[in-house]
């Protein structure tokens, strides 16, 4: 997908707090190409910056999809206070509105997590609220991992979560990824009465990806990005 194929969302962290684009200057994941897409936090601003497929049918999808993405919690000034991640199902085209969010938490190790709940608010500590899964294992920053999150609405209105990775050393970009589910991290009913997450499971809306920071000079990069929409 290209740049014009993406959108800002609305109420994210402007330029001058949160620098964003395409670069050549860092290293990429294994078989990646020329470029990948970095955010760097300029100030201690809390917030978030998320970008959205803008293509006819996606914005928004009338139901569930899959994203993918290689995802990298860079180094920088801090091992935490930043969280990247891939999202699905956006309620609106604002930061403050909700998804389904599957990425790095903001820990130190950091685990994969899928949370339910704000844009605005990312990936907090694994554990943190809004947090439905999380995986076993753990990784340091400068870690890149393929990561994968399908959204699947059936016929009586549950929602069915499901998170994959595909391991860059043995299946690099450019090659047919091994997509295997997270470890610890087993399927999520999110039912359509709303008990297991706390709230009525979200049915349709936009994919993206996004960064959420609260310190200066905390890193995220992108590559790989793909999207499709359940029919």
């Amino acid at each position: 997908m290209a740049l014009a194929d993406w959108t800002y969302l609305n109420g994210g962290l402007d330029i001058a707090t949160v620098d964003r684009g395409v670069t050549a200057g860092i290293a990429r994941p294994p078989g990646g190409g020329n470029f990948l897409f970095a955010f760097n936090s300029l100030t201690a601003a809390q917030g978030a910056v998320g970008l959205f497929a803008n293509l006819p049918d996606f914005a928004p999808m009338a139901k569930g999809g899959s994203i993918r993405g290689c995802l990298q919690r860079g180094t920088g000034g801090g091992p935490t206070g930043f969280s990247p991640f891939l999202f699905l199902c956006g309620q609106g085209t604002s930061v403050n509105d909700s998804a389904y969010l599957l990425g790095l938490s903001d820990d130190e190790p950091h685990r994969v997590v899928l949370r339910k709940g704000a844009v605005a608010t990312g990936l907090p500590d694994a554990d943190g609220p809004g947090v439905l899964l999380k995986s076993s294992a753990s990784f340091s920053q400068g870690t890149w991992l393929h990561l994968r999150l399908d959204v699947i609405v059936n016929a009586n209105g549950d929602v069915v979560l499901k998170a994959f990775h595909s391991d860059l050393a043995a299946h690099p970009l450019g090659t047919p990824p091994d997509w295997q589910p997270v470890p610890g991290m087993a399927d999520f009913i999110d039912d359509a009465l709303g008990i297991n997450s706390g709230s009525q499971p979200l049915t349709s809306g936009r994919g993206g990806f996004g960064f959420a920071v609260r310190d200066v000079t905390r890193r995220a990069y992108f590559d790989s990005l793909d999207l499709s929409r359940q029919v």
